[in-house]
């Protein structure tokens, strides 16, 4: 085992009040630079924090050359982030995960939700895909390796190291598999379908498990609709609900590849013949099917985070609720909509007055009838609420 870590970051004077409340994250223009300069850590490395006073307040790993600069693994100063804190850290997510679901396809590892910051790992059975988002966890990767290893054993691991995070912190695109072999196909099983995951091509690390309590909902209201599903990447939403009884779905995505995902996963199920797709912009696609005179008493909204940084929120909010005033033009006399949203900087109020003011420009009513959020494999951390940023809304939308 490594010895205890010996370098320190003091904060500055009262800079101590949010990691008491229990936040993990510190900024440079936190530091007592004079006491402890920030050119001097080695880019990944671990300190011990210290408050103003020289009280130890917990580990880190640093990068004095992000705007967040440290973040913190353990409150004990006496550990350190290693292949042994790894493995605990990992065994107390997978025991969550154990008694939230009966099958091994779920998001191990969440970052600072599991106390383990900038790293994401989502299990496809014996397949694990892993993130490493910020440098500190880029230079831990064998020993992440290792500690999945012992915990899990899995058939393979896969580095998915193509994150916009990963940009931020300069880190370089990585996408390979690191230990095993990968099946020809690797496979995910979300309420009750079954679909073959792009691993190593896909978006993320190829599913978004996020919205599985969400799509149960919509599951259980979608028997007999016709069903429109917007952004669908590999299709989700779209053939979970023809699995549930939806008697026609259009799955939409600017991607062909991912549309090609779409039917083979339709295939899969045998609901090749509900359910169709079509390639192009999400909002060029809505005005056509509304040009040709199109309807649908289903609309599914699940699209890219248009909010990426503050700065982009004006833009972005304005591009929320377009897509929802076009996709409302499509319901029928009284239709059903599911609007998410996975921008952190849209809070779910701005969500609920992008749909608000969607309904009444299309002068008809709407009903609020389901608030979802990130499922359970996706813990919020209760001192972060960036770690809070998946939003969905089931609305009822219909005329007097």
């Amino acid at each position: 085992m490594e010895s205890r870590v010996t370098e320190r970051l003091r904060l500055k004077k009262n800079a101590d009040r949010r990691l008491k409340a229990g936040h993990l994250w510190l900024y440079s223009n936190e530091i007592d630079t004079q006491a402890t300069p920030l050119k001097t850590f080695e880019p990944g490395s671990q300190a011990v924090i210290e408050a103003a006073n020289g009280k130890a307040m917990g580990v880190a790993y640093v990068n004095p050359h992000s705007l967040i600069c440290a973040r913190v693994v353990s409150r004990d100063p006496n550990v350190r982030l290693d292949r042994s804190l790894l493995v605990h850290r990992l065994n107390q997510a997978l025991g969550l995960r154990q008694r939230l679901f009966d099958k091994p396809y779920y998001r191990l590892i969440h970052g600072e939700g599991d106390l383990l910051p900038g790293l994401i790992v989502d299990r496809f059975d014996d397949v694990l895909v892993v993130q490493l988002n910020t440098l500190g966890m880029e230079r831990l990767g064998e020993e992440v390796v290792a500690a999945l290893d012992k915990v899990l054993s899995p058939r393979a691991i896969v580095f998915k190291n193509d994150s916009s995070g990963r940009r931020q912190e300069q880190l370089e695109r990585q996408v390979a598999v690191v230990q095993g072999e990968l099946p020809e196909r690797v496979m995910v099983e979300e309420n009750g379908v079954r679909f073959v995951v792009p691993v190593l091509e896909g978006q993320k690390t190829g599913w978004f498990y996020d919205h599985r309590a969400n799509r149960a909902w919509l599951n259980r209201l979608v028997a007999g609709q016709r069903v429109l599903d917007v952004f669908s990447y590999v299709g989700g939403w779209g053939v979970q609900a023809a699995a549930h009884g939806a008697r026609e779905v259009l799955c939409i995505d600017g991607s062909a590849e991912a549309l090609g995902r779409v039917a083979e996963n339709a295939e899969l199920n045998g609901l090749a013949e509900r359910v169709a797709v079509g390639e192009g912009d999400a909002f060029e696609a809505l005005a056509t099917l509304k040009a040709e005179g199109e309807q649908f008493d289903v609309v599914i909204l699940d699209p890219p985070a248009f909010i990426k940084k503050r700065k982009d929120i004006p833009n972005g909010e304005r591009a929320y609720s377009r897509l929802n005033r076009d996709a409302m033009r499509l319901l029928g006399r009284d239709g059903l909509l599911l609007s998410a949203s996975c921008s952190m900087h849209l809070t779910a109020e701005r969500l609920v007055e992008c749909v608000r003011g969607a309904v009444r420009h299309q002068d008809r009513h709407g009903q609020i009838i389901y608030e979802g959020h990130q499922g359970p494999d996706h813990p919020v951390h209760p001192a972060i609420p960036e770690t809070a940023y998946l939003k969905a809304l089931g609305v009822r939308v219909f005329r007097d």
